[in-house]
């Protein structure tokens, strides 16, 4: 997993609240365990016109031109704001998969369906929780201003908008050092590798049998 840096980035609006998981990946497209492919399918009962089965070619299918994802002024976006709610339904893994696969290395909603929001960090995907108030005039800004974007400020917990506004948001101390050192469960782990080995080098002494 990358280390989180400092983010500055475009702002994508998506106007509605309580966003499945179904919405943010379709259910033809989990058959694959890999993190990566994922991008050109989010959303895409709401991107494209037409169905899509994995392995279409999306550069021919027919884009949906109201959505939001679709209008160029959101092209690179790396900051997606919501609404509350945001990941709900079911637990698939391949909803925060395909949000970083696409770009996006922050969310900012409401509030987050919990097996969505502690997927997400274990990515190193942002889901920042900020009041509705300010969402709400975060939404108004990005409206009124092509090439919005927002400064995010993981080691302080700061949003910084364009017009030095600064919103702080709180985050488990323990899920901050991890996104800051790059650190996902696999190397947390390996950050105690000489115990683990002096474990079994005990244990084969202890138990020769279990190593047989």
């Amino acid at each position: 997993m990358e280390k989180f840096l400092d983010c500055k980035g475009l702002v994508a609006p998506l106007d509605r609240a309580n966003i499945d998981t179904d919405a943010i990946i379709p259910k033809q497209f989990l058959k694959s365990i890999n993190r990566s492919g994922f991008g050109r399918y989010l959303f895409d009962e709401w991107r494209y016109l037409d169905h899509g089965e994995p392995g279409q070619d999306v550069s021919q299918r027919k884009l949906n031109p109201d959505f939001v994802l679709n209008q160029a002024r959101y092209h690179g976006a790396q900051v997606l704001l919501t609404r509350a709610n945001f990941g709900c339904g079911s637990s698939r893994e391949h909803a925060p998969w395909s949000l970083q696969d696409y770009g996006f290395k922050v969310i900012i909603a409401p509030s987050y369906a919990d097996i969505f929001y502690n997927n997400s960090f274990k990515i190193g995907l942002l889901p920042i929780v900020l009041r509705e108030d300010i969402v709400d005039q975060i939404f108004r800004e990005v409206d009124l201003n092509v090439g919005y974007y927002l400064i995010v400020n993981l080691k302080d917990q700061t949003v910084t908008t364009p017009t030095d506004e600064t919103y702080t948001f709180e985050i488990d101390s323990f899920r901050k050092e991890n996104l800051l050192n790059g650190l996902d469960e696999i190397g947390q782990t390996l950050q105690h590798a000489g115990k683990i080995r002096e474990f079994e080098d005990r244990k084969r002494i202890e138990q020769p049998w279990l190593f047989t």
